[in-house]
C-alpha cells in the first residue's frame, strides 16, 4: 500500500511565565500552567512533553479522534494518582473550542468536545487529557455510526501473540463480507480492528452487526476467542460486540495510555501485526515512527463498507435460533435480550463465584485479595490466572475496581464461603 507523506507537525512557539508557559499554535495561544508536572515517574514525562507529542502526530490524532464528540480522561495527578472520565466539556473554555450535545441511554445530555485542529489536541493535553476517547459518530450526524469497532480483549494468562493470531482471524472475516478492517495496539493488552462503515444504520444495527461478527469469529477459532459476555464464561480472546452499544467508547489511535513506560494505541498495517509489540510504541517513540512512516490509517476513510453482508449473518442467527447476547449492565432490558443474569448466579450455577472487594483505587482491591488468598491459602493454590476477575466499573462519574474469584477449580469442599467484602467502600458511584 502507497505511503502517503505526512503534513509537517504543527508549529508551536512558546513563552514562559512565572507560572507556566504559553504556546501558540495555529495562531491560537494556550497557556500551558505547571508544564514540567511530572505525569509518568519512570521515563519522566511532563505535562509539556504530552503537548508536544499530540502536536507532533497531530494528523494521526485528528484521523482517530476528530470531529466526533469525545469523553476525555484525564490524569491531573500523573498515572500514579487518581483519574477520572470527563463526559461534559469544561465549562471554563476558550470561545474556539467546539462542542456538542449528546443524549445518553440514561437520558441524559452533555456537551463534549469536538477537536478539529492541533490547538485543540494542546489545550486538552494542558487538561492532562491522555486518553481521547471518541464516539464513533461524526459530530454532524449523532445517530448514525461511521464506524465498527472490533475489541480484542484477552482473558488474564493469554499472550500477545494469541492476541495478533486473533486480529488476523478478524481480518479474514471482515475480508469475506467485503470491510476493511485497521488495526491498532490499544495500548494495553489487547487489540482494536476499526472498520469504517456506511452512516445507514443505527447503533442498535451496528452492535447487531458487531455481534455477528463476534460469532462468526468464535466460529472460525473456537479455540482462541470468544463471543461470551460474562467473564466466567470467556476463555482466550474477547470479542467485545458491546462496544458499539450507544455511548461506549474506545481510546483512540495515537492515545497515550497511562502505563509506566507511556505506551500509546498505534495503527498498523496487516502486514506489521505478526511482529508487532505493544511495548514498541510510546509517548517517546511514536513521534519519530509517525515522521517516518506517516499514518499507518491515513486511507481509513476512502472506502466506507457496507453492513448489509453482517446483517444478514445477523438474520441467519436468529432464524437457528441465537438471538441477541447481553448488553452492558447500565442499559435497559432491551427487547429480545436474554435474561440478563450471571451464570454463575443462576439457578444452577456452573460457576461459582465470590465477590473479594470493591475500591475506588485497583491498588486497594488487588491488596484485599491478596489478604483473601492468605487466609484461604489451600484454596487460593488452585486459582488459575483466568479464575481471578478484575472489573474497572464506571458510573456515572466515578470509576472503581471490583474482584471476584471463580472458584470452578477449587474442589467443592475447599471453596470458602462469600464473605464481607474487604475493602468494601461506601461512596462508590454505583449508578
Amino acid at each position: 500500500m502507497p505511503e502517503r507523506k505526512p503534513r509537517p507537525p504543527a508549529r508551536a512557539s512558546a513563552s514562559k511565565g512565572e507560572e507556566g508557559e504559553s504556546i501558540v499554535v495555529l495562531g491560537r495561544e494556550i497557556s500551558i500552567s505547571n508544564p514540567g508536572k511530572v505525569l509518568f515517574p519512570r521515563p519522566k514525562h511532563t505535562k509539556l512533553d504530552l503537548v508536544r507529542y499530540y502536536l507532533a502526530v497531530a494528523e494521526g490524532a485528528l484521523r482517530g479522534a476528530g470531529g466526533r464528540p469525545n469523553v476525555l480522561v484525564r490524569y491531573p495527578n500523573g498515572i500514579g494518582g487518581e483519574f477520572f472520565y470527563q463526559k461534559r466539556a469544561p465549562l471554563k473554555r476558550p470561545p474556539w473550542i467546539e462542542v456538542v450535545s449528546l443524549r445518553f441511554p440514561s437520558g441524559r445530555s452533555a456537551e463534549e468536545v469536538v477537536p478539529r485542529d492541533a490547538a485543540t489536541l494542546a489545550w486538552l493535553a494542558n487538561l492532562a487529557c491522555l486518553e481521547l476517547h471518541p464516539h464513533p459518530v461524526r459530530a454532524e450526524d449523532l445517530d448514525h455510526p461511521d464506524e465498527l469497532r472490533v475489541d480484542l480483549d484477552p482473558v488474564p494468562g493469554i499472550k500477545w501473540a494469541q492476541v495478533r493470531r486473533v486480529a488476523q482471524v478478524v481480518d479474514a472475516a471482515l475480508t469475506d463480507f467485503g470491510l476493511i478492517g485497521w488495526p491498532k495496539t490499544s495500548g494495553g493488552r489487547g487489540m482494536h480492528v476499526l472498520v469504517r462503515i456506511e452512516r445507514n444504520w443505527e447503533f442498535g444495527e451496528v452492535r447487531r452487526a458487531a455481534l455477528a461478527l463476534a460469532r462468526e469469529v468464535e466460529r472460525r477459532a473456537p479455540r482462541l476467542a470468544t463471543s461470551k459476555w460474562w467473564k466466567e464464561e470467556r476463555h482466550g480472546v474477547f470479542v467485545d460486540y458491546n462496544q458499539n452499544a450507544k455511548d461506549r467508547t474506545v481510546a483512540a489511535a495515537y492515545s497515550v495510555r497511562p502505563t509506566p513506560d507511556a505506551r500509546v494505541s498505534a495503527p498498523l498495517h496487516w502486514d506489521e501485526v505478526p511482529d508487532a509489540r505493544p511495548a514498541d510504541f510510546t509517548l517517546e517513540t511514536m513521534p519519530r515512527r509517525f515522521a517516518e512512516l506517516g499514518d499507518r490509517h491515513a486511507r481509513i476513510d476512502e472506502a466506507p463498507g457496507s453492513l448489509e453482508p453482517l446483517l444478514e449473518l445477523s438474520a441467519r442467527h436468529e432464524r437457528d435460533g441465537l438471538g441477541d447476547a447481553p448488553w452492558p449492565p447500565h442499559y435497559r432490558k432491551q427487547p429480545g435480550e436474554p435474561a440478563r443474569v450471571q451464570p454463575s448466579r443462576a439457578r444452577a450455577a456452573k460457576y461459582p463465584l465470590i465477590e473479594i472487594g470493591r475500591a475506588k483505587r485497583k491498588a486497594d482491591a488487588l491488596a484485599g485479595l491478596e489478604r483473601w488468598k492468605a487466609r484461604h491459602s489451600e484454596a487460593a493454590a488452585y486459582l488459575e490466572l483466568a479464575d481471578v476477575l478484575v472489573d474497572r466499573m464506571r458510573g456515572r462519574s466515578t470509576t472503581w475496581t471490583r474482584i471476584r474469584v471463580n472458584l470452578q477449580h477449587v474442589p467443592a469442599k475447599l471453596r470458602p464461603r462469600q464473605e464481607p467484602l474487604d475493602p468494601d467502600e461506601k461512596t462508590l458511584d454505583r449508578s
